[in-house]
């Protein structure tokens, strides 16, 4: 077997390994189109929890978001509508950690950082919550809405929390 130059191993190998790369490159960057339209019956569902919150059954409104999340785990504004459910239930924890899902697919989503500003004040971190404003300002002005909520949010400040109830007691019972 004679012996092979490097213009043979070029000759040879070139054309494989460009259509890898091409290969390569398609695949990777088939996730970076234009963002996908949202799965019709989510979009449904969505407006079905949206109306249940208007009327104030928070519950509802989850469960009815938590569908249209298993159905569309991608549309970003279920994550911001859970969110504001979480908050109307009164657990901001869960309502921040809504939101920073939301800001994971949509860094520059301001009711998003709103949502989360507003609970972050209902749980006493203020200083977090002037941070969001001070973004929710840069991305939509003072003005918006969501940024003057925020910022009364952050003006009421935090949400007492009841750590213990008093226990009274009945005349045969005592307290140990």
């Amino acid at each position: 077997m004679p012996k092979l130059t490097i213009k043979d191993y070029l000759m040879r190998y070139t054309p494989a390994a460009l259509a890898i790369a091409l290969i390569a490159a398609m695949t990777s960057s088939a996730g970076m189109g234009s963002a996908t339209q949202p799965d019709p019956r989510a979009q449904a569902l969505v407006v079905e929890g949206r109306a249940a919150m208007a009327t104030g059954d928070a519950a509802g409104a989850v469960d009815a978001f938590e569908a249209a999340l298993a159905i569309d785990p991608a549309y970003a504004a279920i994550y911001v509508d859970l969110g504001h459910a979480a908050r109307a239930q009164g657990l901001y924890g869960k309502a921040i950690h809504f939101y920073r899902e939301a800001l994971e697919r949509s860094p520059d989503d301001y009711a998003a950082l709103a949502g989360e500003g507003e609970a972050l004040a209902a749980k006493g971190a203020l200083d977090g919550a002037r941070e969001n404003l001070a973004r929710v300002e840069e991305l939509c002005g003072a003005g918006c809405g969501e940024a003057q909520e925020l910022a009364a949010a952050i003006a009421r400040g935090p949400i007492p929390r009841v750590v213990t109830a008093e226990v009274v007691p009945d005349n045969g019972v005592s307290v140990n």
